[in-house]
């Protein structure tokens, strides 16, 4: 599929469907492996004889690898390149996908999974790089918009395909199946996305250096850190583990009914721009608290025995997770004025080490508690996230006098 958009008056590229479909593809080609096993987590755990905790951190290895080097990979992008770079790194997902063909061990499934989530900034991080500078205006928030509707549905495509794949064949051909996803995917980027017209080398070290130790003394990304680290804490806790208890008795829910429960994760296509509606109104400091609080009542709702009010709690939850990080990136946006792709790194940084410590943690509730013990620790790191928001988030401007100027958004957005 070739895009062939013509530029503009200035160069930049006018958007296409090809083009639209094609960046979105790349939303899913960056998640389709990071969630995949959670679908078959009890099958893994079972086949390979792995405790609660150890087949937690094969979901958990993935995102540390992405906290590791989001923060760095938009430094080597601005030095070397964008196009390219996407397209390889999603090639190189499909080298350690393919490699559980041969995994005999929980251990050696984390190490090909901590070498998938090194690939995925790649994608991630430089894709946003890329739209910003190659895009202007209406077409730029369109593809923005398809990138980001692409990565939820990538996300869920993972552990749809997974689930589904291993209800007619075993797990380690799944994974070559995925594997070859990735290697076309890799073919349809290339042949997608228009070479890079704006692309500026900027390899001075010095300058980023110091604008990371300016990033990192900023008190609103530091707020907005804390928060999102949270926030994946309780998303890859939440659709972890949950896996296991629908999976034991009384439920005895097979992989591809597992795949299924994800479906509500495909919410975050619609949630996802109503909740820029709600920032726009009331600010990210009052759409993060309503947001936590309704998240919590979702997780909450998971302890009920009936399927069916686990489900909807899931899908409570999900929504109330995927508002709040809109509203802290929508925060991010309005309060760090500089260095914003090196911000974005950061944050994401924190982000996916939320997500590593909540398999990890969740993995250490679910082994001493079961199931209610992993909601008793998702709703006390999401109280947490409560507090950080209510104490250290600024709360709206107040209003102007009469005939005094008015200019900006609210102090909290």
């Amino acid at each position: 599929m070739r895009a062939s958009p013509s530029p503009d008056a200035d160069g930049y590229y006018r958007l296409t469907v090809p083009l639209l479909l094609t960046v979105a593809l790349v939303g899913v080609f960056a998640f389709i492996q990071v969630y995949s096993v959670q679908s078959i987590l009890p099958e893994l755990q079972q086949d390979l004889n792995a405790t609660v905790v150890e087949i937690g951190n094969a979901v958990g290895m993935t995102v540390l690898a992405v906290a590791l080097i989001s923060p760095f990979i938009g430094m080597l992008s601005d030095a070397l390149g964008r196009k390219w770079l996407i397209t390889a790194s999603v090639f190189a997902l499909a080298v350690p996908t393919a490699l559980m063909t041969q995994v005999q061990t929980v251990h050696g499934l984390q190490v090909l999974r901590f070498l998938q989530g090194l690939a995925v900034p790649g994608v991630s991080v430089v894709a946003i790089a890329y739209i910003g500078e190659e895009f202007r205006g209406a077409t730029m928030v369109r593809l923005i918009t398809g990138y980001v509707t692409g990565s939820v549905l990538g996300g869920f495509l993972g552990r749809f395909l997974m689930g589904h794949l291993t209800e007619f064949m075993a797990w380690r051909t799944a994974f070559g199946a995925m594997a070859v996803i990735n290697l076309v995917g890799a073919w349809l980027v290339w042949r997608g996305l228009p070479a890079s017209r704006h692309f500026e080398a900027n390899v001075r070290i010095a300058d980023n250096l110091a604008s990371l130790g300016r990033l990192l003394r900023n008190p609103a990304l530091r707020v907005a850190c804390a928060l999102g680290f949270t926030v994946l804490f309780a998303l890859v806790g939440l659709f972890t583990f949950v896996n296991l208890h629908l999976a034991a008795a009384p439920y005895h829910f097979s992989p591809g009914d597992l795949a299924n429960i994800f479906s509500v994760y495909l919410l975050g296509v619609v949630v996802t721009p109503l909740a820029g509606q709600v920032i726009t109104r009331i600010g990210s400091r009052r759409t993060a608290l309503a947001a936590v609080a309704v998240s919590a009542l979702g997780v909450l709702g998971s302890l009920s025995a009936p399927v069916w009010v686990i489900v909807i709690a899931l899908a409570v939850a999900a929504c109330g997770m995927f508002v709040t990080q809109s509203a802290t990136m929508s925060f991010i946006a309005h309060r760090v004025t500089s260095g914003r792709s090196l911000a974005s790194g950061l944050y994401y940084g924190a982000y996916y080490c939320g997500g590593f410590v909540g398999a990890w943690g969740c993995g250490i509730a679910y082994t001493l508690g079961g199931w209610p013990g992993t909601v008793a620790a998702l709703c006390a790191v999401q109280a947490v996230g409560w507090l950080i928001a209510w104490r250290f988030m600024p709360g709206p401007a107040r209003a102007p006098a009469a005939g005094a100027p008015c200019s900006g958004p609210p102090a909290d957005r």
